[in-house]
């Protein structure tokens, strides 16, 4: 469902993950510490990409403004470890 105005998720998936795969991984493949700001959609599609969560899974998900969520990846890029 699209909201007035608004995108899917959908929508924002097919959006923020190509940016996320072109963009963010590289420099984190880097060893570089990335900061990423967004709003609420935008982090739940990119949770989902980095969790490997269903549509129906991450709406369920409460993700609170303004606290930081980490996440550590090991050397295959698989998440080892999310704080927060």
């Amino acid at each position: 469902m699209v909201p007035p105005g608004g995108e899917s998720l959908k929508d924002t998936y097919n959006r923020v993950i190509p940016y996320f795969e072109s963009q963010i991984r590289p420099l984190l493949k880097q060893g570089e510490n990335v900061l990423i700001v967004a709003h609420g959609n935008s982090l739940r599609a990119l949770i989902m990409y980095l969790e490997h969560l269903s549509p129906e899974e991450i709406l369920e998900r409460e993700i609170a403004t303004g606290f930081p969520l980490t996440y550590v990846f090991d050397e295959k890029f698989h998440v080892s470890r999310k704080v927060g």
